[in-house]
């Protein structure tokens, strides 16, 4: 008997959308939270608050509404530079959203990796002849990576479960899959309990992903 009366290949559609979406949001989320660091260090006042507000403002609000202010103010802004309304494409939209949040949380843990690098690294680099970009690019960011990389990693496996939110506005990932299963077979125990396995699935070979980083970016430390 098939408990999943054959919505299986369906939420497999679903799961790959959710990669998708994630991964897309990842490489979006990681650029702008850079950009943002790099305002968030700046040494011109003006720059380093709208960094700083960026963040403040973005981790200040609950995902769901940076969904709808992506998906409808998108459609309201287009409407008012066309004339017409315009439909956002839900999964365009989605990695929007989940991008403008990533941001944030990427920026902060940027920022505070760079930070636990001591000055004297720094320093050290200026003594041995090398430019300020020469000892960021060789000194101070490999540094600064280590120290990001458990942060950065378990911030990128809450964003694979975040994509979830955007199922809300039509995006046919992972959770609106299971939804619409779940309308069909009246059955949403089981329908919602089979997509909580594949987010199972998908968070914990993340897991086993960031873990393996870890330990290969341990070995010069224990060499």
């Amino acid at each position: 008997m098939n408990i999943l009366h054959g919505f299986g290949g369906q939420l497999l559609l679903g799961a790959l959308a959710t990669l998708q979406l994630a991964a897309a949001a990842l490489v979006l989320g990681t650029l702008l939270g850079a950009a943002v660091c790099g305002l968030q260090l700046s040494g011109h006042r003006v720059l380093r608050a709208a960094g700083d507000g960026y963040a403040a403002v973005v981790r200040g609000i609950p995902d769901l509404l940076i969904v709808f202010a992506v998906f409808f103010g998108g459609s309201l802004t287009l409407a008012a530079l066309t004339g017409r309304y315009v439909e956002i494409d839900t999964f365009l939209a989605g990695v929007a959203a989940l991008a403008l949040s990533f941001g944030a949380y990427a920026a902060e843990i940027a920022r505070g990796a760079l930070l636990s690098v001591p000055k004297t690294q720094r320093e050290a680099a200026g003594t041995l002849g090398l430019s300020r970009a020469q000892a960021l690019w060789t000194v101070v960011l490999p540094q600064a990576a280590r120290f990001a990389l458990a942060p950065f990693g378990n911030q990128s496996i809450v964003l694979l479960k975040q994509t979830s939110i955007v199922s809300i506005v039509g995006c046919d990932e992972l959770m609106r899959k299971a939804a619409e299963a779940s309308g069909a077979t009246r059955e949403p125990f089981t329908m919602y309990l089979a997509a909580a396995c594949i987010y199972l699935a998908l968070t914990g070979f993340a897991t086993l992903c960031l873990e393996w980083a870890e330990r290969r970016a341990a070995r010069p430390l224990a060499a």
